[in-house]
């Protein structure tokens, strides 16, 4: 049976708890990432790390891997107190594996993970914000595994996945924009992710301080304002 295609975006943001692939809007950004979470059985080495910016998908990513390969997930963080074996007993993802950097015992738990996760015929999803090849890992024997990892990048946002992203952050907080509000901020902000959040909220607090509807002109005081 073919496989749905994920449509709307949804970021790693608290105000944007949807993680379904049908919250997911899918740009030149981010198409070949979510191809390769739609092809995760085919992945040549059962392992992909999956970077990029904040708010640009991963842990959305993460959780549609999950669903479509009924791994667990898990923070980086968390690893070095985890039941490593039982981790191990099934395909699993690893989130903000480069915040462990420099954590013995963290990154001895990951080391282990990995190798009997895959000795034992499971997947392993990787999420971090930069490549391997920048993590200032300790342990050798792991800097070495992560660095033959295939990895794939998320983009920052072009100008068709900033209007979604925008778009679905303004949707979630029922925030209705005049029209040209979204075109004009698309041609003036920053191409980030974060920022598009912080402009929405700012946007948002402004507007109900007021009691005004989010239009251009709003728009354009809150950029003055955040200096963007």
């Amino acid at each position: 049976m073919r496989r749905k295609r994920p449509r709307q975006l949804s970021l790693d943001l608290q105000t944007l708890p949807a993680v379904g692939r049908e919250d997911f809007y899918v740009s030149s950004a981010n198409a070949t990432a979510v191809a390769l979470i739609d092809g995760w059985q085919d992945w040549p080495a059962r392992k992909l790390v999956l970077n990029g910016p904040a708010g640009a998908g991963k842990t959305h990513l993460a959780h549609v891997w999950s669903d479509l390969s009924g791994g667990a997930i898990v923070q980086a963080g968390d690893l070095a107190q985890a039941d490593i074996p039982a981790l191990a007993s099934g395909h699993i993802a690893i989130e903000a594996a480069d915040t462990i950097a420099g954590d013995p015992d963290a990154e001895e738990a990951l080391f282990h993970l990995h190798n009997l996760a895959l000795a034992e015929g499971h997947s392993l999803l990787i999420t971090a914000r930069a490549a391997p090849n920048h993590w200032p890992l300790v342990l050798p024997d792991l800097a070495s595994r992560m660095q033959a990892t295939p990895t794939c990048t998320l983009k920052e946002p072009d100008d068709e996945l900033l209007a979604a992203v925008l778009m679905k952050q303004m949707g979630d907080r029922q925030i209705l924009p005049t029209p040209g509000t979204i075109p004009y901020l698309v041609r003036r902000m920053p191409r980030a992710f974060g920022d598009a959040g912080r402009v929405v909220a700012a946007l948002d607090k402004l507007a109900l301080e007021r009691r005004r509807p989010v239009t251009r002109a709003l728009a354009a005081e809150v950029l003055d304002k955040m200096g963007l």
